[in-house]
């Protein structure tokens, strides 16, 4: 489809011809196909506006042609995906090219009773496989194009996706190690499991693809870890309520989704506080949608608080936005006393 690629070759399982099975698709190319017709029409209207018989013929035959070739398409999808773009081109073509041969042969039959199937109009079947094949090459040119910016707006996402999921706020780290330093002397084997617990942590964010998805209870897992690292150094200033549903423990999320929120909690809204605070954590299943939830008090310089919690936030609803785009969403909500964010994921 390009000079400088002349076959380039699809990823496996994947292919730049869209899937006609879907409603959306086939309905995108009747339209398509009746806005050109609209044109011709208009086009050899010798009085008035438009050509309305030939409008109604040529619709009538045409997205026929438009139907049934886009279910060869769809049943033919797979065999493309095996081929290069203009080999697949080709294939597509001719599919279509043999479709139109054959409802325009039918409709010659039909509006002509006198005339024999075996005996067609040369001129008009040479027009319509001209008009057909000219469409056809127009709208895989489109495909094509739309399947080249997905390809590069996705590989842009991943990339986007694997920083914000590698990205572990400094002062944890920091916070943790003070905590180990701490713990040698008077607890070696609590050292050792906030070891365990921050080396959990780290392996769960370098191992993160940028489209791979986890359990929600591995998620959860990992957010547990990381309290109880916290927990050690923060003591009975940090209290932990858990509300989840057990039926969305399979559903699958993003991985370090909920911890970086857990420490922007911990950060923002329970360290800042001297007598501490409780830390919520729930999660809803609706029939198409999952909610987490996570509420955390706010100190009393809740302006401070409130640009300390945006750095997170913009990079979890990034996250989500990469992942799932407009199906996941992210709010947030302040009552004066609380600080609450909203996960809401597809299931």
């Amino acid at each position: 489809m390009t000079q400088s690629d002349p076959s380039p070759q699809a990823p496996e399982g994947d292919t730049f011809i869209p899937d006609l099975c879907r409603m959306k698709a086939v309905f995108f190319l009747v339209l398509i196909t009746e806005l050109v017709l609209v044109l011709f029409a208009l086009a050899r209207a010798g009085t008035g506006w438009i050509d309305w018989n030939y409008l109604g013929l040529a619709s009538l035959l045409t997205q026929w042609v438009t139907l049934t070739s886009a279910g060869l398409i769809c049943v033919l999808r797979r065999f493309f995906v095996r081929h290069t773009v203009i080999t697949a081109s080709v294939l597509c073509t001719l599919v279509v090219l043999a479709d139109a041969a054959l409802f325009t042969l039918l409709g010659q039959w039909l509006l002509s009773p006198g005339t024999l199937p075996g005996i067609p109009d040369p001129s008009g079947l040479a027009r319509n496989l001209l008009m057909a094949a000219i469409i056809t090459l127009m709208m895989l040119r489109y495909f094509y194009l739309q399947y080249q910016h997905r390809q590069q707006e996705q590989a842009q996402l991943e990339a986007r996706v694997a920083a914000l999921q590698a990205r572990i706020q400094p002062h944890f780290l920091f916070n943790s190690m003070n905590t180990i330093a701490s713990l040698i002397g008077s607890d070696p084997k609590r050292a050792e499991e906030v070891v365990l617990d921050l080396s959990e942590l780290f392996r769960a964010s370098l191992n993160t693809a940028g489209d791979r998805l986890i359990p929600l209870r591995d998620e959860i897992r990992l957010c547990e870890r990381y309290l109880a690292i916290e927990t050690t150094r923060l003591g009975e200033r940090l209290q932990v309520e858990w509300s989840l549903a057990p039926e969305a423990d399979d559903i699958p999320v993003p991985p370090l989704t909920l911890q970086p929120l857990l420490e922007n909690a911990v950060y923002h809204g329970i360290q800042p506080l001297t007598e501490g605070g409780t830390i919520t954590i729930e999660t809803e299943l609706s029939r198409d949608r999952l909610y987490l939830l996570i509420r955390n008090p706010l100190p009393s310089d809740t302006e401070r608080a409130s640009q300390g919690h945006r750095m997170a936030l913009d990079n979890i609803a990034s996250r989500l936005a990469a992942v799932y785009g407009t199906q996941g969403a992210l709010k947030t909500s302040q009552d004066g006393e609380h600080f609450t964010v909203t996960l809401r994921l597809p299931r």
